[in-house]
């Protein structure tokens, strides 16, 4: 038997037939689900110090339990001293196993460790069922040592469904169990 991610499990156990019903679904498979998570990261200091990339790379590394990669700018920018092909940022992107394993890290044992915490805002959907969330620092993951954090940062997580509506993004996610703040 292989292993099964539990939020997988659960998805195909209680969160298809909940969505089902709420929408009136015929099918299975216009039940809309999780298609990627996407970690993201500028680091503009970049600039100046080389090293901040591979610190940044290092860190969505020890989050995620995928290699990250760095992300190059696309243009020149004078006023920023910015050449292009120059190393900006650093990404991973997660699919399957690994997905559901950080989201489930996520709810748990990440978002409670956020200061004064009482859900996540539900402005961030970008109309065609993609949710964006910024953490403005990150330390609230467990695998990131505190004495060994040079900066303290944020990234953006980034959710792709494949709902057709804000709507059906958001209670996907709410049934996944991501914490949204009550209006």
């Amino acid at each position: 038997m292989a292993y099964i991610p539990r939020l997988k499990q659960e998805y195909k156990d209680r969160v298809v037939s909940a969505l089902k019903e709420e929408f009136g679904y015929k099918n299975v498979m216009q039940v809309p689900k999780l298609e990627k998570i996407v970690l993201s990261r500028g680091v503009g200091a970049a600039v100046s110090d080389k090293k901040l990339i591979d610190y940044a790379v290092e860190e969505l590394t020890k989050v995620t339990g995928q290699k990250a990669v760095s992300t190059i700018s696309k243009k020149d920018v004078a006023t920023f001293k910015l050449r292009k092909g120059m190393p900006i940022g650093a990404k991973v992107t997660l699919r399957g196993e690994r997905m559901y394993e950080f989201l489930d890290r996520l709810v748990t044992a990440s978002l409670p460790r956020v200061r004064d915490f009482n859900g996540i805002k539900a402005t961030g959907f970008d109309g065609r069922g993609n949710y964006n969330l910024g953490v403005t620092e990150q330390i609230i993951f467990p695998e990131i040592d505190i004495d060994k954090v040079n900066k303290i940062s944020g990234l953006d997580i980034t959710f792709v469904t494949s709902a057709q509506t804000d709507k059906e993004a958001k209670s996907l996610l709410t049934e996944l169990g991501l914490p949204f703040k009550k209006n």
